[in-house]
């Protein structure tokens, strides 16, 4: 079975042009990894910030139950609860829908939706939530929206959200992350100018990240013809 799925990919890769045969090859690169890595960046920041601090809040401290879940991988559990005093993240963005909790909730939910692969789902989720443009949650959560809607090729508001990631973030760890992510798309689309741009400003701003190491091999992809 797995090589008869193996000889399907390929024939259909063979009849794509040459932009969506790059981007399925990058695609893993592009969003997969990436997503992970957003998803705990953005647990982290929330719990760290919103949650250990005001624990003697009620809606805080199931937060943070529904947040252990979350970074045991159990994200069933964390969106829909555990029936034994947990309700849910789903449940806690619903009772708590005009608090500071259920703003998380929104966040954490559309983050467990992204680690279960129902992109829209963790679309709708994520846009539920409100960052009031936080220079730390709302990078994270604006990237983790930008690589799902990558995963339903939606590419263009993944640019879109990637980018403003980027520069909500503006710094050497976030935003080079974003822009490389948004320029791979770019290119996958046949965009090479508009990705140059974003490959240049990581290497005049950001020359303190990993990116940065890396990025000539980028531009030079883009440059030559």
């Amino acid at each position: 079975m797995t090589n008869r799925n193996n000889q399907r990919d390929n024939l259909t890769e063979e009849k794509l042009n040459s932009s969506e045969a790059f981007f399925l090859k990058y695609r893993k690169a592009i969003i997969y990894g990436a997503i992970a890595v957003i998803a705990v960046i953005a647990s982290v920041i929330i719990y760290n910030t919103y949650v250990a601090g005001p624990r003697e809040d009620k809606a805080s401290t199931v937060l943070a139950k529904g947040h252990k879940y979350f970074n045991n991988d159990e994200f069933e559990k964390a969106l829909k609860g555990d029936g034994a005093g947990f309700p849910g993240f789903l449940a806690v963005a619903d009772d708590y829908s005009s608090t500071d909790a259920g703003n998380l909730a929104n966040l954490y939910a559309g983050l467990c939706y992204a680690q279960l692969g129902k992109w829209n789902d963790a679309i709708t989720y994520i846009e539920k939530f409100d960052g009031q443009d936080d220079n730390m949650i709302s990078p994270a959560a604006e990237g983790a929206l930008g690589n799902a809607y990558a995963h339903i090729n939606q590419l263009d508001k993944a640019v879109e959200h990637l980018k403003k990631a980027a520069k909500l973030a503006d710094n050497n760890s976030l935003s080079p992350t974003f822009l490389v992510q948004a320029g791979e798309i770019l290119e996958s689309q046949g965009k090479k100018e508009e990705a140059l741009e974003l490959y240049m400003q990581v290497k005049n701003k950001y020359f303190n990240s990993m990116q940065y190491q890396t990025i000539d091999k980028y531009i030079e992809r883009v440059t030559t013809k």
